[in-house]
């Protein structure tokens, strides 16, 4: 579709009748001890990519996107301070036509003052559909502050990484229990986060 912009993997691409929507501000959970930067990494290989971080340094993202077992992009990575706000506004005006803004994580950006992030959101969202671009918010679930609501309510879509102990094997479950643009996936799509993301379709009746 013409409206939308693939995200490089072709499991969730499919789901989401062919990619993300122009514009789209994408809030993706997990839990910390999850892999859900293999999800985020892969992202990069579809378009050129902005990803700032708030915990790890820049030589950490970069070696973690050198093994990651799939193919991935030459995303330009910043660290930002701790009140990074101010340089994250700085990100978002400096984006171009259709890239990809990657926020790993946004914890630390929302325990800052709620109307500033609120406010940082807006930003966001306007410079987003003024370039046609698309950005990830990774949220971790555990450690968010009040203001997670905040970005909840902003996002236009929600992504919701979970990982649980099934017959003596993990199994990893991607729902989307927002998404303001229709087509939203009715079931969770089970992954296969060993390599490449894929649909997991061992459990699969023929």
């Amino acid at each position: 579709m013409a409206d939308r912009l693939r995200t490089g993997i072709d499991a969730l691409d499919r789901k989401l009748e062919g990619g993300l929507p122009r514009g789209a501000l994408v809030a993706y959970t997990a839990d910390p001890a999850s892999q859900s930067e293999r999800l985020l990494y892969e992202l990069t290989a579809a378009r050129e990519t902005r990803y700032l971080s708030t915990e790890r340094s820049v030589r950490a993202v970069r070696s973690a996107l050198e093994v990651a077992p799939a193919t991935v992009g030459e995303p330009a990575i910043e660290r930002l301070p701790t009140d990074g706000l101010e340089d994250a506004s700085r990100a978002v005006a400096d984006l171009g036509e259709e890239r990809l803004l990657i926020v790993d994580t946004v914890d630390r950006l929302e325990r800052t003052d709620p109307d500033t992030y609120v406010a940082f959101l807006n930003e966001l969202k306007e410079r987003l559909l003024e370039t046609d671009g698309v950005a990830v918010l990774h949220c971790l679930r555990g450690t968010e502050s009040e203001t997670r609501s905040r970005t909840l309510h902003a996002a236009d879509a929600v992504f919701e990484l979970r990982t649980d102990r099934v017959g003596g094997r993990l199994e990893t479950a991607l729902s989307v229990p927002k998404f303001r643009y229709g087509g939203q996936p009715a079931e969770a799509i089970t992954l296969e986060l060993t390599g490449e993301v894929t649909i997991d379709t061992s459990r699969d009746i023929a």
